[in-house]
C-alpha cells in the first residue's frame, strides 16, 4: 500500500508553501483563486484528506456541527424560511452545548466531495445539518453517502446508518391543502405550479398532487415555477384563464400567482405551501400548509446529537397544519 500523502506533498505538487495549503483548506481570505485551484487539484491528484487533523480530533469530541443552507435567490423577497432554519438551529445548538458554524451552499458549490470533506474536517466538524439539498448537489450527496459525518437532512426523505431525515410528510400535506381548496371551490381544471424537478421536497409534493388528481378525476396541468414568484406569475398569465384553481408548491409562488390574477382582473382560488409570514401580507386569504421551520431545525439538532451518541439514522416526520392565513394572524 503506498504511503499516505502529507500536506507537505500537496504543497510541493502545487508549488506553494505549506502555510498556503493550510490557508486554502481553512478558506482564509487573501489567497487567489488560481492558487486555490492548484492546491485543490494537488489534493485530488494525491487523494489527500487531512486525516491527521481528523485523527487528532477523534480522541476528543469538538462539539462542533455545521448547518449547510441554500439561500433562495429566485426571489427579491426576504428568505424567511432560511432565516427560521438558522434561528432554530442556533438556539438549540447553544442549549445543547454545541458550537454551530453556518455554511451557505454557494461557499462550497465549486468543490468536489473530497474538498467539501476537507473543508469541514479542518474546521473540526463532527456532524452536519443540511437544509435544501437537491439532486443537483451531486458532490454534497457524495459527502452524505461517504458516511464520514453524521448527517441530518431537512426534507431529504432518506436515511442510513449515519444519516437521518426530518420534515413534514410532503405528499400528504400537499394533498390536504389542495383537496380543501378544490372541494371548497368545486374546481376540476387545476393548474399545479410545482417547485423544481431537482428538489426532493418538490418531487414528493408533486407525487401527492398527481395521486389526488387521479383520485378526484381532476384535469391537472403541471408546470414548474422553480420556487420563483416571477415564474409563477408568468405561468398564471399563460394558463389561468382556462383553469378553475391554482395549486402552488410554495407560498412565494402562490403570491406570484395571486398578483397575476389581480392584474388580469379575474378570480381563481389559489393555495400555497409553507406558511411563511409574507403570505399573510399578499392581499387576500389563501389556504396553505404551515410549518414551524425553527422548530424543525431544533429537532434536527436533537436528532444529530442522537446520531453522534451512537444511534442509527431514521426518518422523523414533523407536524404540519392546514391554515388559512390572513394579515391579522401575523401582526404583533
Amino acid at each position: 500500500m503506498p504511503p499516505r500523502a502529507s500536506i507537505k506533498d500537496v504543497a510541493a505538487l502545487a508549488g506553494v508553501a505549506i502555510s498556503t495549503v493550510s490557508k486554502v483548506m481553512k478558506d482564509y481570505p487573501g489567497v487567489s483563486q488560481e492558487t486555490k485551484d492548484r492546491v485543490w487539484a494537488a489534493c485530488r491528484e494525491l487523494n489527500f484528506v487531512p486525516n491527521a487533523i481528523a485523527s487528532a480530533l477523534s480522541s476528543k469530541s469538538t462539539k462542533r456541527i455545521a448547518l449547510i443552507v441554500n439561500l433562495n435567490t429566485e426571489t427579491t423577497a426576504f428568505d424567511e424560511v432560511t432565516m427560521q432554519y438558522l434561528a432554530g438551529a442556533t438556539v438549540k445548538a447553544r442549549e445543547m452545548g454545541y458550537e454551530l458554524i453556518t455554511v451557505f451552499m454557494s461557499m462550497i458549490s465549486h468543490m468536489n466531495s473530497r474538498e467539501i470533506i476537507s473543508y469541514l474536517q479542518v474546521r473540526g466538524v463532527e456532524g452536519v445539518l443540511i437544509c435544501g439539498l437537491s439532486k443537483n448537489d451531486k458532490e454534497l450527496i457524495r459527502v452524505v453517502d461517504s458516511q464520514v459525518f453524521k448527517v441530518v437532512l431537512v426534507d431529504g426523505a432518506v436515511s442510513s446508518g449515519s444519516t437521518s431525515s426530518i420534515g413534514v410528510d410532503q405528499r400528504l400535506a400537499q394533498q390536504e391543502v389542495a383537496r380543501r381548496t378544490i372541494i371548497d371551490n368545486k374546481a376540476k381544471r387545476i393548474l399545479y405550479i410545482a417547485g423544481n424537478k431537482n428538489s426532493f421536497a418538490s418531487e414528493e409534493r408533486q407525487r401527492g398532487m398527481e395521486e389526488l388528481a387521479r383520485e378526484m378525476n381532476l384535469k391537472l396541468m403541471v408546470r414548474y415555477g422553480d420556487f420563483s414568484e416571477k415564474k409563477a406569475r408568468e405561468l398564471t398569465f399563460l394558463y389561468a384563464k382556462n383553469k378553475d384553481a391554482i395549486v402552488c408548491s410554495s407560498d412565494l409562488m402562490a403570491i406570484g400567482a395571486m398578483r397575476a390574477l389581480m392584474e388580469m382582473d379575474i378570480f381563481r382560488p389559489v393555495c400555497g405551501f409553507d406558511g411563511i409570514i409574507l403570505m399573510a401580507y399578499a392581499g387576500m386569504q389563501m389556504n396553505t400548509i404551515a410549518q414551524n421551520f425553527s422548530d424543525i431545525t431544533k429537532q434536527a439538532v436533537e436528532e444529530l446529537d442522537r446520531l453522534l451518541t451512537g444511534h442509527s439514522g431514521r426518518i422523523v416526520v414533523t407536524d404540519h397544519e392546514l391554515v388559512r392565513m390572513k394579515y391579522t394572524d401575523v401582526i404583533r
